[in-house]
């Protein structure tokens, strides 16, 4: 017995003196911070420990080198071998978020990751929004390769992608948007994008290309908002408050409550601007609102609400004149007459998700928009009232489809809007210094517009490599309009129908090996007109107008490197329009449409990111996206000019954005950002270009934990650190009245700062 105990003894003690304790810390690769109850396996002895609250922890091993697997919730998993134990060893966890191919993209009907979808989305994260000035949300887009951003002043904002909706006047069309599942492109395709507040984001997926097999009119795409949300077992109050050129200064509270059921998140805040123009003045007050709350079954009822109210002046677009000597100027009509938008705007919905099986579920929304609008202008005064319904259901089904695994999903969306707009005589002319004054009616109109979608998709795994996606759309659009005015000889009431529109979509995915796949897509979108533009000279509807069709090809690769710290994608693709709609200015508030050709929509598409840490506590994260456009007229004849052959006007050749993101310690941060934009044509004939410009950005960020639950965030930033001038806006084929140049142009804005101080604190 006493033999024995001495054995025992004699190995235990050897064997503590041979087996060493390795101790390391697991980090996040892109806060620093450390990675609670992360699991550390040693895979000689298969023993596993968790680290503790600062990440740290230890393990026994015999020999070295030895290999070592650490993983957890929402990372990605990584194995790293070591070589000795002289000192502590630090681990960097990349975040699942970071990994842009393993991201779940969740605007597509069935939910995937991005590189298994076979189409070009691009995603506009929290941290993205954060390299941006809170008061323009618009910026954030600059990282979009396809997709560019003419903005004259905040309320002026008009995106196009692959320069579908470049032809447009003053708005954004062909586009549809979404926020949280609920529209806020209205029924004739128009979107605003302004009243959005970033801070209340949590971030933005964009679908690039046709996209009709998904959600109906959207010849260009679609973009999806997502709301912030509380994190869990976590109760904050933050606010901030930013300040910067031209008497801008921004005001905001937000407060958010959640537990592993519910979550509660609620923002306000408050946009005022003088603004760099003359008549320029913004102000603009938004409050948000989002709550879930998900049962033990995993059933999830949540509910968004998001109100505005803007009034913004309008110095509208100059001559080349004007831009050149006196770009702060504001165009002498409208300044005149001090012309302005002002409006209360609303977004109510409510979803539910309902699991019937781990299988089988449906998510349903009802939704409710409204908007009351006052536009003095200097050749009249525009009220409107628009009211907005509808309601979106999908079932979601995962199964065995010929003995593959597939997932099916099918649903339907109803949407009905009432509109209502008039328009006034405006005195400003008869009451000097005054500004717009409303005088007698010259318009009353009422519209009904409706539609609804019938889609359906079948995601088909052929093997563990390939991945075949189909899907379709059926589109039902109709419209009435009621002309309650009686004091003219025109009546414009009548119901125009368009006939049904079948949308079909096919795509494939090839995993050439891990991490970096090949894709190649056909679908097939629409536009259809708006009321304004079905209605002749006469004023009564066109019902020979057509919507406008067209067809994408598309193939693409995605592709992860360098242990995943690299992400590339690239895309080329071809868009054959059809039936281009083309609205023809007869007088200065009043278009005509008609459908005037093809177009050809051809591009390269480049995307890339890169992370590393240059030091333990430095992280680098490199970016650039590019996009080379070939859009170009293959027929159009419009009054009697032949323009086949001719560039797209109202969209550049090319555009550049390469940025650096720089953190220290998670505590401070700097971005910087330099967009290059080409030369631009301004009308169908290319008889006049804008010139090509660079704008680099700058921003510094700092956070300071005062104590552990209280933190203060300094931040600022120099945007068009060169002074460059330079149009930020083009309106295309503008036309002179009164024998006045025509005014293409709207200036962007010189060199400009802004800061921000804002105040966290955890309960």
């Amino acid at each position: 017995m006493k033999k024995k105990l001495f054995v025992l003894i004699f190995f235990l003690f050897f064997g503590i003196i041979y087996s060493q304790t390795l101790e390391g810390k697991i980090l996040n690769a892109t806060t620093l911070q450390p990675v609670e109850n992360s699991s550390i396996s040693n895979l000689a002895s298969e023993i596993i420990v968790v680290s503790n609250r600062k990440g740290e922890f230890r393990i026994i091993t015999d020999t070295f080198p030895v290999n070592i697997e650490i993983s957890a919730d929402g990372y990605i998993s990584q194995l790293v071998k070591l070589n000795n134990f002289d000192q502590k060893t630090e681990i960097y966890l990349i975040p699942t978020s970071e990994v842009l191919s393993e991201v779940i993209i969740r605007s597509t009907i069935i939910p995937a990751k991005l590189q298994k979808i076979p189409a070009s989305v691009s995603l506009i994260s929290s941290e993205d929004l954060k390299r941006i000035d809170a008061s323009n949300l618009a910026l954030g887009f600059n990282n979009v390769p396809g997709v560019y951003v003419n903005q004259g002043a905040l309320n002026t904002t008009k995106l196009n992608i692959r320069g579908i909706g470049a032809r447009s006047q003053y708005s954004t069309n062909r586009i549809q948007a979404y926020f949280n599942g609920i529209p806020l492109t209205t029924a004739e395709g128009e979107l605003t994008l302004d009243d959005i507040d970033s801070e209340s984001l949590s971030g933005i997926e964009v679908i690039k290309g046709p996209t009709s097999s998904l959600y109906g009119a959207g010849l260009g795409g679609v973009i999806n908002l997502f709301s912030a949300e509380a994190d869990i077992d976590k109760t904050e109050v933050s606010v901030n408050s930013l300040f910067g050129s031209f008497g801008m200064h921004k005001q905001t509270v937000s407060a958010s409550h959640g537990t592993s059921a519910t979550s509660l998140f609620a923002n306000y805040s408050e946009l005022q601007s003088d603004g760099y123009r003359d008549n320029g003045e913004y102000n603009r007050k938004s409050a948000l609102i989002h709550a879930s709350l998900k049962s033990e079954k995993g059933n999830t009822l949540s509910f968004l609400a998001n109100l505005t109210k803007l009034k913004a002046f309008i110095p509208s677009s100059l001559n080349a004149e004007d831009f050149i000597e006196k770009p702060s100027s504001a165009a002498s009509n409208w300044e005149e007459s001090k012309g302005f938008e002002s409006y209360d705007r609303g977004l109510l919905g409510v979803s539910y998700q309902h699991n019937f099986s781990s299988h089988f579920s449906n998510t349903s929304t009802i939704y409710l928009n409204f908007r009351n609008a006052y536009e003095p202008r200097p050749f009249d005064i525009l009220k409107e009232d628009q009211v907005a319904a509808g309601a979106r259901t999908k079932f979601n089904l995962e199964t065995a489809y010929f003995q593959l695994p597939s997932k099916i999903s099918f649903g339907a969306q109803f949407h009905r809007e009432w509109y209502t707009s008039g328009t006034f005589e405006n005195l400003y002319k008869d009451f000097e210094n005054r500004g717009s004054v409303l005088g007698e009616s010259l318009s009353n109109n009422e519209q009904d517009r409706n539609y609804a979608n019938f889609f359906g998709q079948v995601n088909l795994e052929i093997s563990e490599k390939i991945n075949i996606e189909t899907g379709f759309n059926l589109n039902s659009t109709r419209y009435r309009l009621t002309d309650l005015f009686v004091q003219d000889e025109t009546d414009q009431s009548g119901n125009y129908r368009f006939k049904t529109i079948f949308s079909p979509r096919l795509g494939i995915t090839y995993e050439v090996i891990n991490g970096k796949s090949f894709y190649s897509t056909i679908s097939h979108g629409f536009s259809t007109p708006t009321v304004a533009e079905t209605l002749t000279p006469e004023g009564q509807i066109n019902t020979n107008l057509k919507p406008e069709t067209g067809i994408n090809y598309e193939v693409g690769f995605k592709g992860n490197w360098l242990e995943n710290t690299l992400f590339t994608e690239v895309a080329l693709y071809s868009i054959q329009i059809d039936n281009l709609l083309v609205a023809q200015r007869i007088a200065e508030d009043q278009y005509v449409g008609i459908n005037a050709g093809k177009t050809n929509h051809n591009g390269i598409e480049i995307f890339t990111s890169y992370r590393f840490n240059l030091f333990s506590k430095i992280l680098l994260k490199p970016y650039a996206n590019a996009a080379l456009n070939f859009f170009e007229f293959e027929e159009f004849l419009n009054r009697d000019l032949d323009f086949s052959g001719n560039k797209l006007p109202g969209v550049p050749r090319s555009t550049i954005n390469l940025g650096l993101d720089i953190k220290f310690d998670n505590n401070l941060s700097f971005y910087t950002n330099l967009l290059a934009v080409g030369k631009i044509p301004l009308n169908d004939a290319n008889s006049i270009f804008t010139d090509n410009y660079k704008v680099l950005n700058l921003k510094a960020s700092y956070d300071w934990k005062l104590f552990k639950d209280f933190e203060i965030q300094f931040s600022g930033g120099l945007n068009n650190v060169f002074d460059e001038k330079y149009a930020a806006s083009v309106l295309p084929n503008a036309v002179g009245f009164g024998g006045t140049a025509p005014r293409y142009y709207y200036p962007g804005n010189p060199r400009n700062y802004f800061g921000e101080i804002g105040l966290n604190y955890v309960f």
